[in-house]
């Protein structure tokens, strides 16, 4: 079985939902991504959630071409959210047919965060919905920047839709070990974003942050160990392609952007899945 490869938002986000909801079907896809709420202050987020005609546009673009929402995005969780908070998302999410909810640990007490995620989890649950932790190795912008933080914060708060997403770059970036991923336990593992960088790691913040925003790289053309990293995760997780490349951007189309992408993420899996897949 071929795993469900999935359009990520901040790869085409200059695009409107319904717009990535046809890129995606238009380079391959079998799922798309969408953002719901800004991540940086500077972000600007189409009004899906107060807006009932765009998610109409959005589900019929999704029927239309039988793409399927693999995940929405991006909770920040710190020591005030309340389930009641973030209602409006996982609502919207749960709409658009999602499965996952990609989130940041914005608190750097680990047990307080844990008893927000779990208060969040059991919002998310009864609309099948998972809360996933995104750790991100840069200061000022999240609290959890390891898998071992993240997997602390998973044990304390002790819900089964919990869960963590490996993004490469962030991997890499934070000195994780692949023994450690190739341990980590299974049930927090539902789906991994995929993209390749510089393997040289950006000494200071600012470039960190500019060049996971911006300038990253597709699969294969950088110097991370996708192969590695692929190998170290169970077998058939569904991948959100998540390559931001700004300096391809102003040449190419979106669609264009995706499809090498898609492309290239293909090639990678083809050399690490066992022959004929795995499910997802």
């Amino acid at each position: 079985m071929t795993r469900p490869l999935s359009l990520a938002a901040l790869t085409v986000l200059e695009l409107s939902p319904p717009e990535m909801v046809s890129c995606a079907a238009q380079a391959g896809y079998s799922h798309v991504g969408l953002r719901l709420v800004p991540v940086m202050p500077c972000d600007s987020v189409p009004a899906l959630l107060g807006e009932a005609p765009l998610r109409r546009e959005v589900l019929a673009r999704l029927a239309d071409t039988g793409v399927q929402v693999l995940d929405v995005e991006f909770l920040r969780i710190g020591r005030h959210t309340r389930a009641a908070d973030v209602l409006p998302v996982l609502e919207a999410g749960a709409e658009l047919g999602a499965r996952h909810v990609l989130c940041a640990g914005n608190d750097s007490e680990e047990t307080r965060l844990a008893e927000r995620l779990a208060e969040v989890c059991d919002a998310a649950a009864p609309l099948g919905l998972t809360i996933n932790l995104e750790p991100i190795p840069i200061a000022g912008v999240v609290d959890v920047h390891t898998l071992a933080q993240a997997r602390r914060v998973l044990a304390l708060a002790g819900r089964s839709n919990s869960g963590v997403v490996v993004d490469p770059i962030h991997f890499d970036r934070a000195g994780e070990r692949l023994e450690d991923l190739a341990v980590f336990p299974r049930q927090w593992l539902h789906y991994l974003q995929f993209c390749d960088a510089p393997a040289e790691r950006p000494a200071r913040t600012e470039d960190l942050l500019h060049q996971a925003r911006y300038q990253r790289r597709i699969p294969g053309e950088g110097g991370l160990d996708l192969a590695g990293i692929l190998r170290a995760l169970p077998a058939g997780l569904p991948v959100s392609v998540e390559a931001p490349l700004a300096d391809l951007q102003q040449r190419v189309s979106a669609v264009e952007r995706a499809r090498r992408l898609a492309r290239a993420t293909r090639a990678l899996l083809a050399r690490v899945d066992p022959p004929g897949g795995a499910p997802a």
